[in-house]
């Protein structure tokens, strides 16, 4: 059975170990079956052959392939340079709605840190209208955020560092459940993919790239959730910390955070939205300005068209989503932004998000 993704699928396994060289045959060549089929390399007939099983897999369980030649790929993620080839998806996930905001933590989660957990999650889903909370689904503080939300009746996606066809830890399998039916799981890893350590790392930089805002509740002075903080940083994710007591060694990676500046340090839900720009459901039924100002009569037709777009969408509109709307390229639509930006016409907000002036 081969579908249009088998090629995508076939690529990713048979460059496993240089997504770089994976990334630069689609640019050269356009999609994953021009690529396939225009390079000659050792081992391409076992990847293929592989890549038929998992299509079928894929059929069989129901599962949802995001390619990057996909227009609903996570669009947040699209923007990373070293995103994923291929994403397997699990029940509802919808990684292009609303608010994305990525929870990690040590996986030795102290009671204080569940706590904040329970309570960012909570006043998140009271606060904003559309959330969707991200996490790894590992002991801890991922699973504390994973819970919290399910609870709360919020999307939240799990990111699992291994295939579809398992849940690690087991003892999380019906919080994985849970989440389909709001959310679900997300991953890269085709089935039978084992929960080895380097799969942990770099399913971080998923966690990371999926998110407006990555929040760090508590963490050791080492440990994957400062991995994906840094990764957080280099995607130029909006990154926070709740700050602890010096002698907390589950504080240590948090305070280290705020102290150099790489993280914003919050105590609550609210000093998050704020932070970021969201419109909190208190401030939601304030009149909205529908007239153009008047110095939009100096905007060019294109600048004029991201103004009207901008209009409508009370929550601002990412960056990604202008330029898919608008077929134009990235850089034309980011120079109109700055220039409108200057005009006072619009406002350039945390995670590439871009609100009209009210």
């Amino acid at each position: 059975m081969e579908k249009a993704y088998t090629y995508d699928i076939a690529l990713s396994l048979l460059c496993r170990n240089s997504l770089r060289r994976a990334l630069q045959l689609l640019d050269h060549y356009g999609n994953a079956q021009e690529a396939w089929r225009a390079i000659d390399q050792e081992g391409m007939r076992e990847c293929w052959q592989r890549a038929l099983r998992e299509t079928e897999w894929i059929e069989s369980h129901g599962i949802r392939v995001y390619t990057l030649a996909d227009d609903d790929y996570p669009y947040r993620l699209r923007q990373c340079p070293d995103r994923p080839l291929v994403l397997y998806a699990k029940g509802n996930v919808r990684p292009s709605d609303g608010h994305m905001v990525s929870i990690v933590g040590t996986r030795r989660a102290s009671e204080r840190g569940r706590e904040m957990t329970e309570a960012l999650v909570r006043d998140l889903a009271a606060m904003l209208d559309r959330v969707t909370i991200v996490s790894g689904g590992a002991y801890g503080i991922d699973i504390a955020a994973h819970r919290a939300a399910i609870r709360c009746n919020i999307p939240t996606i799990i990111v699992p560092a291994h295939g579809l066809d398992r849940i690690y830890p087991s003892q999380h399998r019906p919080d994985a459940i849970a989440a389909l039916a709001h959310g679900g799981l997300l991953t890269e890893h085709v089935s039978g993919t084992e929960p080895v350590a380097a799969n942990f790392v770099q399913r971080n930089r998923i966690v990371a790239g999926l998110a407006d805002a990555v929040v760090v509740v508590e963490s050791r002075e080492k440990g994957g959730s400062l991995i994906t903080a840094r990764m957080a940083g280099d995607y130029d994710r909006e990154l926070f910390a709740f700050p602890g007591r010096p002698t907390d060694e589950n504080a240590l990676g948090c305070n280290m955070l705020i102290r150099r500046q790489q993280a914003q340090l919050i105590n609550n839900a609210a000093e998050l939205i704020e932070t970021m720009g969201w419109t909190a459901r208190s401030e939601a039924h304030r009149p909205v300005q529908t007239a153009i100002p008047e110095m939009m009569a100096d905007l060019t037709p294109e600048q004029s068209n991201l103004a009207r777009m901008l209009q409508e969408a009370e929550e601002g509109i990412h960056i990604n989503l202008m330029v898919m709307e608008t077929a134009r390229d990235y850089s034309d639509v980011a120079s109109d932004l700055v220039m409108m930006e200057m005009l006072g016409v619009v406002k350039a907000m945390p995670g590439g998000i871009y609100r009209i002036v009210r």
